[in-house]
């Protein structure tokens, strides 16, 4: 019977294992990378090799290979269901690692700062969902808030949760971010109208909307940076 290839079946100096040991992390390419998270290949490829072929799948783009969804991992020949949750929850690891705040607040001076820290729960998304960041008198980040889970062309976002959070939580004003799995940057005329409607409300109560960002995977449209308040 015909064992399965492991790392341990290749020469030292092609064992991304010791490689990684030996020279740093750094120094491994991507398919190597991801034949530790596999561990071993098929009947007939070692790990790198199998590697080498989902990465080749994905377009040897790293952002492809994470909307790979379990069902779509499993159909590559070596890859059971262990091997494609190694590969996903590494993913969702350094996502999170992305996403991790200090324990310092982070003060917003851009919209480029908002992007930055939310990014990561927007990434790779089949489906809207809307956030609210709420921010403290110095502009620091308090806390992200969902409050809005939708489909693939919309969610329905309610005002009055909007600010009953932000006042649960004594927020001075807030940004609104949500995403468009669609890859479209342009803000709908829905988009526009739940924006003046919040920004319109938040100034009457003084807890002002500062802005409202659009999320795709490539980038961000932010109302404010575009003369849209």
């Amino acid at each position: 019977m015909i064992q399965n290839l492991t790392i341990k079946d290749l020469f030292p100096v092609d064992r991304p294992r010791e490689k990684l040991i030996l020279r740093g992390r750094k120094s491994l390419t991507d398919s190597e990378l991801l034949a530790i998270i596999l561990g071993s290949g098929s009947r007939n490829k070692t790990a790198v090799e199998l590697a080498q072929e989902i990465l080749l799948f994905s377009k040897n783009d790293i952002n492809q290979l994470s909307q790979l969804t379990f069902h779509d991992l499993i159909k590559f020949k070596g890859v059971g269901d262990a091997k494609a949750v190694n590969i996903i929850a590494a993913i969702e690891f350094g996502r999170r690692r992305d996403n991790f705040i200090s324990e310092k607040r982070l003060k917003v001076k851009s919209s480029k700062d908002v992007y930055d820290f939310l990014k990561a729960d927007f990434q790779d998304l089949k489906h809207e969902e809307c956030f609210i960041i709420l921010l403290n008198r110095n502009n620091e980040i308090i806390r992200k808030e969902l409050v809005s889970k939708g489909g693939i062309s919309g969610t329905i976002v309610d005002a009055k949760i909007i600010f009953k959070i932000a006042f649960d939580f004594g927020a001075s004003s807030i940004i609104l971010c949500h995403n468009h799995p669609s890859g479209n940057l342009q803000p709908s005329l829905e988009d526009k109208k739940l924006t003046q409607k919040i920004k319109d409300f938040g100034k009457m109560i003084e807890l002002p909307l500062l802005d409202h960002l659009i999320f795709t995977d490539n980038g961000y449209f932010s109302f404010s940076d575009n003369g849209e308040f």
